[in-house]
């Protein structure tokens, strides 16, 4: 067995499955478990079974997995550190299936960038050593900027083009559905991660959605008046309810799947039977908004909230009011009711939760104590327990039998939007406007339990699996995260910025690195190690651009106030002076190659040349732009600029006279970033219509266009040798071209949309920055790059 891995890849899957299922009694019995693991975790290994066409990531997961075995555990020749370390390569791959399906060269960076967080574990140690001899041409993380394996975030499911407002999660736990304001719904499905299909169909934002009990069918609410009911296995829309005369705000499906109850700003609910699309009946009797809608497990009573103040229990057979509940002095905003249908929670604008007995109508009693607006309620532990949330940022736990406030759960900085319940009523969990999540052992101990950070807009919805293993999230960021319940631990990523972070420059010698960020500061940073050298600040907004001298000691920035800064950000860290005459945001800045001159590009059209250095003067101003200017790159020689606009064309100007020679027209959108080779030959743009186009510069003729991006491309930088570009896009990627040829020889998937991106004199050290404030090293594997 001494060169099993040999044998291993000559086998079938089954023969190899087979195999495996006898290890623990092969090798724990022999004392050689060490031996097999080693082979498992050998990246050649890996690598080769991957790019085998009888085996790929899911066979190669099935072999991870069977450190699950229990049995393992009972042998005293287990070692914990190396169980561990197979555990963590096991869930690496798992959180990384869905872009090895689709791009299985990725598998260098997905695994580097998950387990440098695990570094100091021989057997993780030993395989990102190999890793970083690979001849395979990939991108190679050189900091731990993925999500690693055992944190609570599983992953982030990205597609919708704005914010992600409801989330609806199928009784077998397989699929997620999402309602957003881009007027589509996708549907998820979990495990891998994938998006299965988008929807489309509603005309304006979609509100509300609720899955059927079997699972087979959505149903959702949009604000262009309408509910649709879409089968999920296919995508296919079923049918329209038309009726309501203004936006949808709540539905709710019937335990049965047979019936639909939707509410609306038209003050009213209406009754729909699902499988025809019939309007049974419209439930009128509401003076405002229905905010809110519950119904009762065995179907027969539907409860609204609404911003008239009031509740309504309603027959759904008959349309019958039964009875109003009064007593909220403002609006109501959501709705719970107990799982035998006797109780009603709701929340209030008024700053109260109400609990009412359904079958009297009878206000039993108000809970107070929040000090603003409650917007979320769940009922857990079988009906004793209120958990409720508020824009007050807090939550609190309620005695639903005497009305008694347990406790209050604290930790929040901003209000309280969200909040669902595991079944078995141990845990809770609250989204916020603060961007996070937190779990809470909120009967025991009422203790946070972990924070779960990663969105970076506000928290609108939470749903928990029925198992209580999963939550799912979802955000005005515009994306959803599944996380794991059971874990959460926490291991730094190379992080420091607060918010995203625009601009990134390399210094010339390689040795450091200068980001901009949305948060009006830039910060320098040692490139070998990622240390954060100093932080500069003196902007009074976002930094958008950043350019540093060919010595390395000194750096230009341009910010939305309107300014450019020169700073001595390396000996000193201090600002040096001011450059003012820009009337708007300063978006782009460049420097020539003798460090004289800095020429930058605003949102008020022009381009402006500074004597930067010297006199801190404007020499000259070029105008001829007719919209915001987002890109500017200047030859190595210093003699030309090459400026891009947000209407979609490039202009190249002679800077001793501030001439325009031609305008480049060829994009269909906005030009974002504009990079020049450094022999000064061609020009490389990147645009909001998702590619790239390669220009050549005394011409103007567009030599080709480089598509592969699914949305903007947001950053260029070419290597030294002018062989190379690598973009960095909106869709998460980062991707290497051959300008040659234009062939897409690498890309990395990141977990947030890659703002900037530049390459060190090396060729091959590659950086870039993400909308979540995270700053990302590579290195270019598999190729020759001459410095």
């Amino acid at each position: 067995m001494s060169n099993l891995r040999p044998w291993l890849e000559e086998k079938s899957q089954e023969a190899i499955e087979q195999f495996l299922g006898e290890i623990p009694r092969l090798y724990f019995e022999g004392g050689q478990l060490q031996k097999l693991y080693s082979l498992l975790s050998d990246y050649d290994f890996i690598e080769s079974k991957i790019n085998h066409p009888s085996f790929g990531i899911q066979t190669l997961i099935k072999d991870y997995n069977l450190i699950e075995n229990t049995r393992i555990f009972n042998y005293p020749e287990s070692n914990a550190e190396t169980i561990e370390s197979l555990n963590l390569i096991f869930n690496t791959l798992f959180r990384s299936t869905p872009i090895l399906i689709e791009d299985k060269k990725q598998l260098a960076a997905q695994l580097s960038g998950r387990l440098l967080h695990f570094k100091e574990l021989d057997i993780i140690n030993k395989l990102l050593q190999q890793i970083s001899q690979t001849k395979t041409t990939c991108l190679r993380c050189l900091t731990a900027c993925l999500t690693p394996p055992g944190s609570p975030l599983i992953r982030t499911l990205t597609g919708h083009s704005s914010s992600v407002y409801k989330v609806a999660i199928t009784a077998d736990v397989k699929y997620a559905v999402s309602s957003s304001h881009d007027r589509t719904l996708k549907v998820w499905e979990l495990a891998p991660g994938k998006e299965i299909r988008t929807l489309t169909g509603h005309s304006d934002w979609v509100n509300v959605v609720a899955v059927t009990r079997d699972g087979k069918y959505a149903v959702s609410g949009s604000r262009d008046r309408t509910l649709k009911v879409w089968e999920l296995a296919t995508g296919k829309e079923i049918r329209t309810f038309t009726g309501h005369s203004h936006w949808v705000n709540a539905v709710a499906v019937t335990g049965d799947n047979k019936y639909v109850v939707s509410g609306s700003w038209d003050n009213t609910l209406k009754v729909w039977e699902l499988a025809t699309g019939k309007e049974i009946c419209t439930l009128t009797g509401h003076s405002k908004s229905v905010n809110a809608v519950a119904l009762t497990e065995d179907g027969k009573y539907a409860v609204s909230g609404s911003r008239d103040g009031t509740l309504k229990v309603w027959e759904l057979a008959t349309g019958k009011e039964i009875r109003t509940l009064t007593g909220h002095s403002k609006s109501v905003n959501a709705v719970a009711l107990t799982g035998d249908g006797k109780y009603a929670v709701s929340g209030s604008d008024g700053k109260k939760l109400k609990v009412w007995d359904l079958a009297t109508g009878k206000k039993i009693r108000t809970l107070t104590g929040h000090s603003s607006s409650v917007y979320a309620v769940a009922i857990t532990g079988y009906g004793k327990y209120v958990v409720s949330g508020s824009w007050d940022n807090t939550l609190k736990v309620w005695d639903l039998a005497t009305g008694k406030e347990i406790r209050t759960l604290t930790g929040h900085s901003d209000s309280v939007y969200a909040v669902a319940a595991t079944e078995d009523g141990k845990y809770a969990v609250s989204g916020s406007t603060d961007r996070t999540l937190k779990v809470w052992d909120f009967l025991a101990t009422g203790k946070e339990i972990r924070t779960l950070t990663g969105h970076s807009d506000s928290v609108n919805a939470v749903a928990v699996t029925g198992d209580g293993k999963y939550a799912v999230s979802s955000s005005t960021d515009r994306t959803l995260k599944v996380w794991d319940l059971a874990t959460g631990k926490e291991i730094p990523t190379l992080t420091g910025h607060s918010d995203s972070v625009n601009a990134v420059v390399i210094t010339g010698d390689g040795k450091y690195k200068v980001s901009g960020s949305r948060d009006g500061t830039l910060k320098v940073w040692e490139l070998a190690t990622g240390k954060e050298i100093r932080t500069l600040t003196g902007h009074s907004d976002s930094v958008n651009a950043v350019a540093v001298t060919g010595d390395g000691k000194y750096a230009v920035s341009g910010s939305r106030d309107g300014t450019l800064k020169v700073w001595d950000f390396l000996a000193t860290g201090k600002e040096i002076r001011t450059l003012t005459g820009h009337s708007k945001s300063v978006n782009a800045v460049a420097v020539t190659g003798d460090g004289k001159y800095a020429v930058s590009g605003s949102t008020d059209g022009t381009l402006k040349v500074w004597d930067f250095l010297a006199t801190g003067k404007e020499i000259r101003t070029l105008t001829g732009h007719s919209d915001s200017v987002n890109a500017v790159a200047v030859t190595g020689d210093g003699k030309y600029a090459v400026s891009g606009s947000i209407n979609g064309t490039l202009k190249v100007w002679k800077l001793a006279m501030g001439k325009e020679i031609p305008t480049l027209t060829g994009h269909s959108k906005s030009v974002n970033p504009v990079a020049i080779t450094r022999d000064g030959k061609y020009k490389v743009s990147g645009s909001t219509d998702g590619t790239l186009k390669v220009w050549e510069l005394t011409t103007g003729k567009e030599i080709r266009t480089l598509t592969g991006h699914s949305k903007s491309v947001n950053a260029v930088a070419v290597t030294g040798d002018s062989k190379y570009a690598v973009s960095g896009s909106r869709d998460g990627t980062l991707k290497v071209w051959e300008l040659a040829t234009g062939k897409e020889i690498s890309t990395f998937t990141g977990e947030d949309s890659i703002l900037c991106c530049a390459v060190a004199q090396d060729g091959v050290t590659i950086v870039a920055g993400g909308e979540s404030g995270n700053v990302h090293f590579f290195r270019l594997q598999g190729i020759e790059v001459q410095s």
